[in-house]
């Protein structure tokens, strides 16, 4: 009886260490579970063979397509000419340090000023009623706003205004600009993190003599935010790639470097340049999103704390 239990082991276990008794020296996997484990593995190897080989055929039929099309000789010359990619990669490297700063400084203020306003919509009583209104209203406003037309009164009519004091720069004009629209989505996302901690666990610091702020400090806020965790990293990754909208007020930013080559040599390959760029700083932060929510998916499956 006990060796088929052994045998048997947990239902779902995929790993050999969730074996009972893996850990123990003396233990000896039976025939009939070294069997299972080599049809398993078997079985990923031949998925994955067939996933490569439907890739590649999938790969080479899109190929093909695409190089027997009738325009596709003078598509090469125009979107993938060779001398004109060296000639635009440095000048959209050296433009696409401005996005990195843009982000970096972009997204501190995001991240603080969607908070505020999440704060402010779930605060409770009559006399916040006003604050509760304005936030509502900033949050409806830029989300239905098209984050184009904001650039374009920011760092069009802002300049237009002349207010003593108040900058010109395309730069920070565009960085309000995106801050404005986008601190509008992450504060809807950490308000729905906030709601969704359950009112128990308020009431429960409030009999342990907390105040209303420091329950929400202490106990609210980090259980939203650490709930919220892949939509904010997928507001950032969405925040990254509009920096290059910043290029509208004139900033020397990697798609106005590209823009400024194909502007004087009538061909688009800088475009794809700047495009491919873009998706290469993409592609760690969005690796990074689906890590984490893979990691908080296994965690909620297996009991863990969310």
């Amino acid at each position: 009886m006990t060796v088929t239990q052994k045998e048997s082991g947990p239902q779902g276990s995929d790993d050999e260490g969730d074996m009972p008794g893996a850990g123990d020296p003396a233990y000896t996997p039976s025939p009939r579970r070294l069997e299972r484990e080599r049809h398993r593995r078997a079985r990923a190897r031949r998925a994955t063979a067939i996933a490569a080989l439907s890739t590649l055929v999938t790969g080479v039929v899109l190929y093909l397509v695409v190089v027997s099309a009738p325009g596709w000789p003078r598509t090469k010359e125009t979107f993938f000419n060779a001398h004109y990619a060296r000639e635009a990669l440095p000048k959209v490297l050296e433009g696409l340090w401005l996005n990195v700063r843009l982000l970096l400084v972009c997204g501190v203020a995001v991240l603080v000023l969607g908070m505020l306003i999440a704060v402010a919509r779930t605060l409770r009583g009559p006399v916040f009623f006003p604050l509760r209104a304005l936030a509502a209203a900033y949050t409806d406003f830029f989300r239905g706003l098209p984050l184009i037309i904001n650039l374009m009164i920011v760092v069009l009519g802002v300049p237009a205004l002349r207010l003593q004091g108040v900058t010109v720069d395309p730069v920070w004009l565009g960085g309000t600009a995106l801050t404005l629209t986008y601190s509008a989505y992450v504060a809807e996302v950490f308000r729905a993190g906030i709601e969704s901690v359950h009112p128990s666990q308020r009431a429960a610091a409030r009999s342990l003599g907390l105040s209303n702020r420091q329950a929400l400090r202490y106990v609210v806020l980090p259980q939203a935010v650490r709930r919220q965790v892949p939509p904010l990293l997928n507001d950032l990754v969405s925040l990254q790639k509009d920096t290059g909208l910043v290029s509208i007020g004139g900033a020397i930013d990697a798609v106005r470097a590209a823009d400024i080559i194909v502007g004087r040599s009538l061909n688009y390959t800088p475009y794809i340049v700047a495009g491919l760029v873009f998706v290469a700083l993409t592609l760690p932060m969005t690796r990074f999103t689906d890590w984490v929510t893979a990691r908080m998916d296994r965690r909620r499956t297996q009991g863990g704390t969310t």
